[in-house]
């Protein structure tokens, strides 16, 4: 049996979130305040946490949908495979891995948290802002793939064909001027799933 009866054939997310809009809009409003306004990490690197952390969780859909989202920022997607694989000796710009490592610890371990993890990323040059975005971050993607699991959504958005690869890039907004800001792209699902805004 399904997670939830009342959806029919192979669960998404769009389906769930119509099942059950009422903090749908608010979540997607975050998504974009937190993943598109502007921050000290570029919207790239933002979305490459998401797709680290999802990583993290097996989270085998946020991982591939923020693979994509990070590909429409300019991230190359076969840098993922030693990412997961192996933060210290991957391809990611060394400045990053102090933040990786550290949201790393806080979705394995958060418990285990400690100064010197903040310490190492600031000794990058990052600021209290660009960790406190990168914390958030991080809790973000813990929540939502929980909801993605806990839902039974299962699909691996990087198994799809080459239309729907470009569609979902597209819907991103792709790079603009200023790399640590981008287009609202999240709050537009809502509309393009057909889902209003709850009272």
């Amino acid at each position: 049996m399904p997670v939830f009866p009342s959806i029919e054939g192979e669960p998404g997310l769009d389906k769930v979130f119509r099942r059950f809009p009422h903090t749908v809009m608010p979540l997607l409003e975050y998504h974009d305040r937190l993943l598109r306004d502007p921050s000290p990490l570029t919207v790239a690197e933002r979305e490459l946490i998401a797709a680290y952390v999802s990583g993290i969780n097996s989270c085998t859909y946020c991982h591939g949908a923020h693979v994509v989202a990070a590909r429409a920022f300019g991230v190359d997607p076969d840098l993922f495979d030693g990412l997961m694989a192996d933060l210290e000796t991957s391809r990611v710009d060394n400045k990053l891995k102090p933040i990786l490592a550290y949201v790393g610890k806080l979705t394995k371990t958060p418990s285990m948290m400690i100064e010197a993890d903040a310490t190492r990323v600031y000794a990058a040059g990052w600021d209290e802002q660009a960790l406190f975005d990168a914390v958030s971050v991080c809790a973000l993607f813990n929540f939502m793939n929980r909801i993605v699991e806990g839902s039974g959504i299962k699909a691996n958005p990087l198994d799809a064909d080459q239309a729907e690869l470009d569609a979902r890039m597209a819907r991103m907004g792709g790079a603009t001027d200023d790399p640590h800001r981008g287009e609202r792209s999240y709050t537009r699902l809502a509309s393009m799933w057909g889902i209003a805004e709850a009272d």
